[in-house]
């Protein structure tokens, strides 16, 4: 997991790594940004989780366009905004947010595919991890998981 600002143009507002790091653990959701079949782009706002190391995962269907995307082209955007605040007596918006590059992949592996599941039920739903598992269990063969394995990664911040 390769975090790199030198491509980042306003380098006067870098995020920190750590701080990168809290809002890839901490976001709400981000934005998958892929090349569909007819080479035109497709992005689309999901829930995901990061485990900590170098992969982010994400849930769906087994079947559809997110799916025929990524089986013809792997590589991937996915983006995180954090808060943002909009001072309109300045014409500015606080935010921070970041850009991770990765290559997705779907995962076979059943106990993989748990781990995962596990995971954004951590995330999303603390504290009801066993009512969360037995639902996991229950719907796991109508459900796909996605491996976004990160290759490179940037953030930006404007604080005031």
């Amino acid at each position: 997991m390769n975090y790199n600002q030198t491509g980042v143009r306003r380098q006067d507002r870098l995020l920190s790594e750590s701080d990168a790091v809290s809002l890839l653990r901490e976001g709400e959701y981000g934005f998958l940004s892929l090349v569909d079949e007819a080479g035109n782009p497709y992005g689309i706002p999901i829930s995901y989780v990061w485990d900590g190391i170098e992969s982010i995962y994400l849930h769906c269907a087994p079947e559809g366009k997110k799916l025929k995307c990524i089986a013809k082209h792997s590589n991937v955007s996915f983006s995180v905004v954090g808060r943002t605040n909009v001072i309109p007596e300045k014409f500015t918006t606080v935010y921070s947010s970041i850009v991770i590059e990765a290559e997705a992949m779907l995962v076979a592996d059943d106990e993989e595919r748990m781990y995962a599941l596990k995971l954004l039920v951590s995330k999303y739903s603390p504290g009801l991890e066993e009512t969360g598992l037995k639902y996991a269990k229950g719907s796991f063969q109508r459900t796909a998981v996605v491996k976004l394995r990160i290759l490179n990664w940037s953030g930006k911040a404007k604080v005031m």
